[in-house]
């Protein structure tokens, strides 16, 4: 008797390659933020393993959901957000100067974790059902800019550039996948570059404008605005190729590195683990990234090739934006590593990715037997 005869097939479907990998970096973010609060479970660690514990069991459950369901759901669901985004604006609640979250009492949300997810479906959708023939022509570039551009509007007011980026990306990695001509990228950044200038002085808040102009150059105010990167360097550099060692980081442990639990862990776990763990780290993240790009090749339909794309790339932005952001080669826009920076937005919004990607490879599986690899 087979193996698969004697496991149920909704249990053997599941792709246990990638639930190890990512019990793989979560596990080793817990073990960073222990190290970061000087070997005590407490406060990050526990709660950080908790979490990942409830988000890929959810995760797993939402694996279960039938593609075709996050077809029907994804321009209501997208909708609702966006109701949501505006509510912020007008009932929302203010933390540290932002404002970013709705309290309903029992529980906080941040509906712009969830337009990540909901732009990528609905613009994954609308490119579904609109004919081919139709995409590089204007009524097929239009309403999916606009579709872009009224959540990344209103997440930019609450001040959140980091959230209005990554939904802007998300959207346009569809819009290119989808076959709109090179060419109005191309225009588009070109534009862009010459819009930046405006926006640094005119449009952006004094700490996000700082956040650019110090990022250019960091040294022009290293006590200041630039302490965050200078620091961040210094961590990640005297790690050297194997670490400090377990439990031996100085930088994070005498508190000279803000937010190393946060959006800087990456500084905090090189400056103990080295080069060597980084590039670990960083191989385990691609090879997550990978397998979506896989699941959006083997996926049957149009929709289920442009969302698991997209969802799969904004993984991949969390990513890379984080670890340009910790090595001084972007402006430090609030991006955590997921996984492994402590807190449990984006830890969910990337297991929801993770569900919704096994659903499409779920539909793109055989009918029985195990999944395949990465």
């Amino acid at each position: 008797m087979k193996l698969s005869e004697l496991i149920p097939a909704p249990i053997a479907q599941l792709p246990w390659h990638v639930l190890l990998l990512i019990l793989a970096i979560g596990g080793f973010g817990t073990v960073v933020l222990f190290s970061a609060a000087g070997g005590s479970f407490l406060p990050w660690a526990w709660s950080q393993g908790l979490r990942l514990s409830v988000c890929l069991g959810l995760a797993i459950v939402l694996s279960w959901v039938p593609a075709r369901a996050w077809e029907a759901i994804a321009l209501p669901g997208y909708g609702i957000t966006l109701v949501a985004l505006v509510a912020v604006e007008l009932l929302g609640a203010v933390k540290g100067g932002s404002q970013r979250w709705l309290d309903l009492g029992f529980i906080r949300l941040q509906p712009s974790e969830f337009m990540k997810l909901f732009m990528v479906l609905a613009a994954a959708r609308f490119y579904a059902i609109l004919p081919a023939a139709e995409v590089r022509r204007f009524s097929g570039i239009w309403p999916a800019a606009g579709l872009i551009a009224m959540p990344a509007a209103l997440v930019m007011l609450q001040p959140d550039l980091g959230t209005a980026l990554m939904i802007t990306g998300g959207g346009l990695v569809i819009m290119f996948l989808a076959g709109v001509p090179l060419r109005l990228f191309i225009g588009g950044a070109l534009a862009l570059a010459l819009f930046i200038p405006i926006a640094v002085n005119y449009v952006l808040h004094d700490y996000q404008r700082n956040r650019v102009l110090i990022f250019m150059n960091p040294e022009a105010d290293p006590l200041g605005t630039g302490y965050h990167i200078s620091q961040s360097k210094i961590a990640i550099g005297s790690g050297g190729l194997f670490g400090k060692g377990f439990l031996q980081g100085t930088q994070s442990h005498l508190d000279y590195l803000p937010e190393g639990h946060t959006d800087f862990v990456f500084a905090t776990m090189a400056e103990e683990w080295g080069l060597v763990g980084g590039v670990l780290l960083i191989l385990a993240f691609m090879l997550l990234i990978r397998w979506g790009m896989n699941v959006a090749g083997r996926s049957p339909n149009r929709f289920g090739r442009l969302a698991a794309a997209g969802l799969a790339t904004t993984i991949f932005y969390y990513v890379a934006i984080n670890l340009m952001m910790v090595m001084g080669l972007a402006p430090v826009v609030g991006i955590p590593l997921p996984l492994v920076s402590f807190g449990g937005s984006a830890q969910m919004t990337v297991l929801i990715c993770v569900g919704i990607l096994m659903s499409l490879n779920r539909a793109g599986q055989p009918k029985s037997g195990f999944p395949r690899m990465f």
